[in-house]
């Protein structure tokens, strides 16, 4: 009986979850290009429904975000097989994405540029001169604008000594400075600059910027 009422329960939802969707591409039906947009990408999602298996389609539905799915059934050998006949360098720019998307969610997410007026008791164009300024770390959203990795706030600000250690990274991009802090570190015994940043380490992190990039440095 168990059984039967949860079966009930996850096709509820399923079908809310259709329902939901369909409502939402109807919104574009007067808008061109957007309209063909999502044309192909449905045309697309059928195709990888096809080639999953039960697995594969378990594990993406499964997933914590909407584009998660997508990232774990693209990945999926066969379909990956399929892609590099279009295009070569597929396997590559998936992994670049999932790099991209781990390094997003890691250590509490990401906040959107209200949360982080709020959590800063300043204005949106505050916020946004600061990420300008070098002394708040964000990266783009696409339409959402900017995402702002939730590790670098404390519970008064910015994490003591961010803004100096941006200082030092000033020459390299958004995603490189987001790798920076949560990737381990040699000069740093191994250990992530963000924790030595929260260990009050604020010098050695930043010499340890200063030789980021450089060859053979982590």
């Amino acid at each position: 009986m168990t059984r039967v009422t949860s079966a009930r329960r996850d096709g509820s939802a399923m079908a809310q979850g259709l329902d939901a969707a369909t409502t939402r591409i109807a919104k574009y039906r007067e808008r061109p290009l957007r309209a063909a947009f999502l044309a192909r990408g449905m045309n697309a999602l059928a195709r990888l429904a096809e080639l999953l298996d039960e697995r594969r389609l378990s594990d993406a539905t499964g997933a914590i975000s909407d584009f998660q799915v997508l990232l774990f059934a693209l990945e999926d050998p066969g379909v990956l097989e399929l892609l590099r006949s279009d295009d070569p360098l597929a396997g590559a720019r998936l992994r670049g994405l999932r790099a991209k998307t781990e390094l997003i969610e890691a250590e509490g997410g990401s906040l959107g540029v209200d949360d982080v007026a709020e959590l800063l008791r300043i204005s949106r164009q505050a916020v946004d001169k600061r990420r300008r300024a070098g002394k708040l770390l964000g990266v783009q959203a696409g339409r959402r604008g900017y995402a702002y990795p939730a590790w670098q706030f404390a519970a008064n600000g910015t994490l003591p000594g961010l803004e100096a250690v941006l200082g030092e990274l000033s020459e390299h991009d958004a995603w490189m400075k987001v790798a920076f802090f949560l990737s381990e570190n040699a000069r740093l015994e191994g250990r992530r600059p963000l924790d030595g940043l929260r260990e009050g380490e604020t010098a050695r992190v930043r010499q340890a910027a200063r030789a980021y990039g450089e060859h053979g440095a982590a």
